[in-house]
């Protein structure tokens, strides 16, 4: 019996797949397996993982299409492992990632833990763009599984461990199409389970490579929140609201700048602030200057999302839905 079991969900990306599980052979801990589930791929990665079997311990599976919650609940319901760990198809591990976890694991006092993301240096200046910033202070408040707030940690489903018996206690992921790992965390906590932040058990994660695909999912992210303070009252903080008004007013500051100079002030600074703080971070011109875009495609696509939910759900009492449905991976 292994002591991780690492559970990949998997749409149209055998690239990916390659990709990933190239990086698993580097690992310097061999203690695990690896479960690939195809979620109803036109494009499948069997070939793929037949191949990498001859090096690593890796099963693969098909279902039908119903999104990345119910695929990793079938990829952890043939788990050998006492811990399952989840990974997005767009990740690549470094070698010491297995040690730096089993090391953690052994004795662990928590029951679930959250990992941080990188961009790696051969990324594209896009993805390390809009890496920097689902990470970063200015866009998302540091909120995406990087570090922990000062009342609960919420791990993230890109890299996401968890006891088994844990998982299959609570019952693991719902059927929500975005947002089902925070509801997931969110139902560990509350039934008074620990989750903790594992700073040093990064990944390297491409996230989306173009700015359609990347509104798409902020959008959808922004629809969730909503979904998520229906599901859980009282998750809801203010620094998911901001976006919303940051959509509202930065529109209306660029308006009234026409006809006041003065607003100009209030249209310059974010870009600029956006910038500054990309620069700093990553030290790279050409992709601080796309988190200028990136940044403003996150704040006013999460916003527009939100008050999209809120209306519906609040105002014409709507049931609990989400947009770009059919296109949850791409």
């Amino acid at each position: 019996m292994p002591l991780i079991s690492f559970v990949v969900p998997v749409y149209n990306r055998p690239q990916e797949i390659d990709e990933l599980l190239e990086s698993f052979t580097h690992q310097h801990n061999k203690d695990f397996e690896i479960i690939i589930v195809e979620d109803g791929s036109t494009l499948n990665a069997q070939d793929i993982v037949e191949h990498w079997s001859q090096q690593l311990p890796v099963h693969y599976l098909w279902q039908e299409n119903t999104g990345p919650g119910p695929a990793r609940n079938t990829g952890a319901r043939e788990a050998n492992g006492e811990w399952v760990i989840f990974l997005d198809s767009d990740c690549l591990l470094p070698a010491d990632y297995t040690n730096i976890v089993a090391s953690a694991l052994n004795g662990a006092s928590f029951d679930c833990f959250g990992g941080p993301d990188k961009a790696h240096e051969d990324f594209n200046n896009t993805q390390k763009a809009i890496g920097h910033v689902m990470s970063s202070f200015l866009t998302t408040g540091g909120i995406r599984g990087g570090r922990e707030k000062m009342d609960k940690f919420y791990p993230r489903s890109f890299n996401l461990g968890v006891r088994i018996k844990v998982f299959l206690k609570i019952r693991g992921f719902s059927q929500m199409r975005f947002g089902e790992d925070l509801d997931f965390s969110m139902r560990l906590i509350e039934a008074r389970y620990r989750t903790t932040l594992l700073s040093d058990a990064w990944v390297w994660h491409k996230r989306r490579n173009n700015f359609h695909s990347f509104f798409k999912q902020v959008f959808n992210s922004g629809i969730a929140r909503i979904n998520l303070e229906a599901r859980h009252p009282g998750t809801t903080r203010p620094v998911h609201v901001l976006p919303a008004l940051f959509t509202i007013g930065y529109p209306l500051a660029i308006i009234l700048s026409f006809f006041v100079p003065f607003f100009l002030f209030f249209v310059v600074v974010p870009p600029f602030a956006f910038f500054v703080d990309a620069i700093l971070s990553m030290k790279q011109i050409k992709p601080a200057l796309l988190a200028v875009p990136a940044s403003l495609t996150q704040l006013m696509g999460y916003g527009m999302g939100f008050m999209n939910a809120w209306l519906k759900r609040n105002i014409l009492k709507s049931k609990e839905f989400h947009a770009f449905e059919n296109s949850f991976y791409d």
